[in-house]
């Protein structure tokens, strides 16, 4: 009981400034969702990795843990120099005591707003800052504001993976296609077609190595 009234004892600044950061760091941990979701890439590489599955017509293969699993990892490898930026510019500095928190905020936030900039369009950007009321034009990221930033980023996000989804599905489309006029020419009506087309698309996709043109289309669009 003793140590838990010292630990609450806001009188000294030692103990002030650690339950401080104990609260930043919860609130942090739950938001990360929302941040690893909205504010990195994991949301193009894992609609990609749907149109992917999608378009193959496999159902569930691979897994959803699978792919979700696997776009983790790409978002980490992407977003690394980022995270190591923020590391090296506000965590660091923050747990030294060498900054304070509003500090260690502005600098954390900076290599993600570098970051979302360079993938977020004008238009999408102007739409969201038009309706906050920001009528002058921000001329440099840091006065970007993250409430319109980061939904901007997120449509934008989505309408490139679409974009990418759709010329994933072309090929398959049209192999979909031709089995079903050859069907229809042999009088096989009832047949489904995506029973015959099936295999044809796995190994279509197996010769052209499917996995790592979509993984390296993927890297090179960051």
């Amino acid at each position: 009981m003793d140590n838990i009234t010292d630990f609450l004892n806001f009188n000294d600044p030692a103990a002030t400034t650690t339950s401080i950061k104990l609260l930043l760091l919860f609130t942090v941990l739950s938001l990360a969702p929302s941040i690893l979701i909205l504010m990195t890439c994991f949301t193009r590489v894992v609609i990609v990795m749907s149109f992917v599955r999608t378009a193959l017509g496999t159902q569930q293969m691979p897994p959803n843990q699978l792919l979700i699993g696997l776009s983790l990892f790409i978002t980490f490898f992407v977003m690394s120099p980022t995270f190591l930026q923020i590391n090296e510019q506000a965590l660091q500095p923050l747990s030294k005591d060498e900054i304070g928190l509003e500090e260690a905020y502005e600098k954390a936030t900076l290599p993600l707003k570098e970051f979302m900039s360079k993938h977020t369009r004008q238009k999408d950007l102007a739409l969201f800052m038009s309706y906050a009321g920001e009528t002058e034009k921000p001329t440099s990221v840091e006065e970007i504001p993250l409430k319109a930033l980061v939904p901007a980023f997120a449509i934008s996000e989505i309408k490139t993976a679409f974009q990418m989804g759709f010329m994933i599905f072309i090929p398959f489309l049209i192999i979909d296609m031709i089995v079903a006029s050859v069907l229809m020419s042999m009088g096989m009506m009832m047949l489904p077609p995506v029973m015959i087309s099936l295999p044809f698309k796995i190994l279509l996709f197996i010769l052209v190595d499917g996995w790592y043109l979509v993984v390296k289309s993927l890297l090179s669009s960051f």
